[in-house]
C-alpha cells in the first residue's frame, strides 16, 4: 500500500515525491502539508503536481492519471459559441482584474456551499501573479465583469485553475481567446487537470500521466514569458474567425 507522504510547512528544499506513487483511490492524491509560497507552487506545477483541498483539510496535492490536455491550436468552437464571440459584444482582457477573476472563481456554484480556492489560496495565486506566473482573462460586457479564468504560466504551458461565466458562454470565450494568444506565442498545452464533458466539448483530451509528464518536460525546456500579459488583438481575431469554422455541427 502507498504511503502518502507529509510535507513538513517550514521545508521548501525536499522536492515532491515522483508522481508515480500517487494512489489510485484517490486517484492522483499524492502528498499533505507544505505551503503555498510561490517557490513551492512553481516546484509543483514543473512537477506536474497542483494543490486542492478544501478549508479544515491540510494542503493536498495531486497528479491524477489519466491527465487531461488542451492543445491550443486545436480548442473546438461551436456554432453557437462563434455566434457568442462574434455578437455578444464581450471585451477580453488578460492581467487587468485577476483579484476580481479569482474572488468570482471562489464563489460557489449553484448547488454547492463551500469552495476549493480558499482564502489562502487566493492570496497564494495572488502573490504568483506578482510575480509574474499566474495570470487572468476578463471577460466583459458594458464595463461589468461577466467571465474569466486564471491560472499559472511556465515554460510553454499554462496550467489552468478555474473559470467562471455570468453571461451565456462567457467563461469559453475566455478560453478561445487566450488558447488563440497561446498559439502566437508557441505554447504547446492547456493543462486541464481533470476530465470534465465542458472541457472534452472544447478539445480537451485525457492522456496516461506518463505521456502528460514527457510532454510537460519538453515544454517547460521553452524559455517562459513572465510579467503581465496583454492581448494581441488582431491575431486573436483573426485566430477566432478562422477557427469559428472548424466545427459547424456540434453544440456546446
Amino acid at each position: 500500500m502507498t504511503t502518502l507522504v507529509w510535507i513538513d510547512p517550514d521545508d521548501e528544499l525536499t522536492p515532491f515525491p515522483a508522481v508515480g506513487t500517487a494512489l489510485r483511490d484517490p486517484d492522483g492524491l499524492l502528498a499533505f502539508g507544505g505551503n503555498l509560497s510561490v517557490n513551492r507552487l512553481l516546484q509543483a506545477y514543473q512537477g506536474g503536481i497542483f494543490p486542492w483541498y478544501s478549508d479544515g483539510q491540510p494542503i493536498l496535492w495531486w497528479s491524477p492519471d489519466p491527465r487531461t490536455i488542451l492543445r491550443p491550436e486545436q480548442i473546438r468552437v461551436s456554432r453557437s459559441l462563434a455566434k457568442s464571440l462574434r455578437n455578444k459584444g464581450y471585451q477580453v482582457t488578460l492581467d487587468r482584474s485577476f483579484s476580481d477573476v479569482i474572488a468570482a472563481c471562489a464563489e460557489p456554484r449553484p448547488g454547492q456551499t463551500g469552495t476549493w480556492i480558499t482564502h489562502n489560496m487566493q492570496q497564494a495565486y495572488t502573490a504568483l501573479h506578482h510575480a509574474g506566473y499566474a495570470h487572468s482573462v476578463e471577460v466583459r460586457q458594458q464595463g461589468a465583469l461577466i467571465g474569466g479564468l486564471y491560472g499559472v504560466a511556465q515554460g510553454g504551458v499554462f496550467f489552468g485553475e478555474s473559470m467562471f461565466s455570468r453571461a451565456t458562454d462567457a467563461s469559453k470565450v475566455a478560453l478561445v481567446y487566450l488558447c488563440a494568444q497561446l498559439v502566437r506565442w508557441r505554447f504547446r498545452l492547456v493543462d486541464c487537470q481533470t476530465q470534465s464533458a465542458h472541457l472534452l466539448r472544447l478539445g480537451a483530451e485525457p492522456i496516461p500521466r506518463n505521456r502528460f509528464m514527457d510532454l510537460l518536460a519538453a515544454a517547460l525546456e521553452q524559455p517562459g514569458r513572465t510579467g503581465r500579459w496583454s492581448l494581441d488583438a488582431d491575431r486573436v481575431d483573426d485566430f477566432v474567425a478562422t477557427d469559428s469554422t472548424r466545427d459547424t455541427t456540434e453544440r456546446v
